[in-house]
């Protein structure tokens, strides 16, 4: 079976687009997902990237255009009004339910769109217990999978910058090496795991 590392962030509006394309993908070519959500500031950090808020403001009135556009094209809604939160509590319990197994793709859709769609703080503890169960997890995991999901978390970033990951959504597909960066390449993945 064919693997994908998923490198995420549960605050990136572009994950947010990507909508279940990725998992729509795999399941057509038997493909496994592994989600690896990460601290997303930091890899900019670490790979030479500019935190979004310091960014030259033509790039940020470009991103600002580019948004809306891709949500019109995917016919989803999308808010750019939500102020940035912590995106870790989000991301522990993702890890965690992919320990506890289940439709983790749902889940980070669901931070997602909570965010995006709602403009809820996915920060919240209770946004958070209310998250998990609407996607098949038990709410607990948000307290017992703290510890699991810090390590986790800190560990995947690490992998990133190993993997020459600079980005998200960013796909690895371990088996051949092949990288791709953004929701708008998710059709160039398709095209490449169908020739394996």
């Amino acid at each position: 079976m064919r693997q994908i590392d998923y490198y995420l962030s549960t605050i990136n509006p572009w994950c947010y687009l990507a909508g279940d394309r990725l998992e729509r993908i795999a399941a057509r070519h038997g493909a496994q997902i592994t989600y690896r959500p990460l601290d997303l500031m930091q890899l900019f950090d670490r790979t030479g990237g500019t935190r979004p808020q310091n960014r030259h403001p033509a790039r940020i009135d470009y991103r600002n255009q580019e948004l809306p556009r891709w949500a019109e094209h995917l016919g989803v809604p999308l808010r750019l009004d939500v102020p940035m939160t912590n995106m870790a509590p989000s991301s522990y319990a993702v890890i965690a339910a992919q320990e506890a197994g289940g439709d983790v793709g749902g889940l980070v859709q669901g931070f997602l769109r909570a965010r995006f769609a709602d403009g809820r703080d996915i920060a919240e503890d209770g946004v958070i217990r209310e998250v998990l169960p609407a996607h098949g997890f038990d709410p607990a995991l948000a307290d017992t999978g703290l510890f699991v999901g810090a390590e986790t978390y800190a560990r995947n970033l690490e992998r990133a910058v190993e993997a020459g990951v600079f980005g998200a959504p960013f796909y690895h597909v371990l088996d051949t090496g092949q990288k791709f960066w953004g929701q708008d390449r998710l059709d160039f993945l398709e095209r490449h795991l169908a020739t394996l």
